[in-house]
């Protein structure tokens, strides 16, 4: 079985190649690793949803896998999620694509310029209505993202986003990541583990090192388990 594994950074996938067998240097950000019966080409795309669609695209071109795992860091709004957390994103949408009008924020569904139903977009948003078959991605919590350029930070914002979309968690890539699964139809799954609250930027109260560990111990059983 061939599976790609995008991350935006090497430190968030740290713990997962560690214990993967590293074979050689595939491509530009692309590196082979073997694992059980599994070929793994791991991409690190960089950070933010242009440099992660554009690396996938031209990755999901040249090459065809059987599965694709996007395993990163995330923000959590839902209070009910715990930090170090590792859950299951499966809806995604860009949050900040649209158009203010004064106070208002506009979606491109609501100007007119896209489709709420316009592939690969399903009520306006990315959503992973098939995800692997696979015992301990089933175990993870589903949860609802948003994907956006500026991490928030203010109340004012917070409160606003949280408002028009109700989104659980937040990155910068896990839309852009499928939105390239899907247009080059390839099975996935986007899972991240929480780093921090989404607040007023507060760094005494990351939990980085602990996600990241969790990630890593979560992503490892669920390549066992393909």
């Amino acid at each position: 079985m061939r599976i790609l594994i995008v991350t935006a950074t090497d430190a968030e996938i740290a713990p997962i190649v560690a214990s993967l067998g590293y074979e050689s240097r595939s491509g530009p950000r692309l590196k082979t690793y073997a694992h059980a019966q599994c070929d793994i080409e791991v991409l690190t795309s960089g950070v933010g949803m242009v440099a992660t669609a554009a690396w996938c695209s031209r990755v999901l071109m040249r090459n065809r896998y059987d599965l694709a795992f996007n395993f990163g860091i995330c923000g959590a709004f839902d209070p009910t999620l715990e930090l170090a957390q590792v859950v299951h994103v499966v809806s995604d949408r860009i949050a900040e694509l649209g158009s203010e009008d004064g106070e208002t924020f506009l979606t491109v569904q609501q100007l007119k310029q896209v489709d709420h139903d316009e592939f690969p977009l399903k009520s306006g948003q990315f959503l992973n209505l098939y995800p692997p078959t696979n015992a301990t991605l089933n175990r993870l919590s589903a949860v609802s993202g948003i994907t956006v350029n500026t991490v928030h930070g203010s109340a004012r914002s917070i409160e606003a986003v949280a408002q028009r979309f109700k989104p659980q968690v937040e990155s910068m890539e896990g839309a852009a990541f499928m939105y390239a699964c899907m247009i080059h139809e390839v099975a996935f799954a986007q899972v991240r583990a929480i780093s921090n609250v989404v607040e007023k930027r507060n760094r005494t109260a990351w939990r980085i090192s602990e996600a990241i560990a969790n990630l890593g111990e979560v992503a490892l059983k669920i390549l066992k388990d393909v």
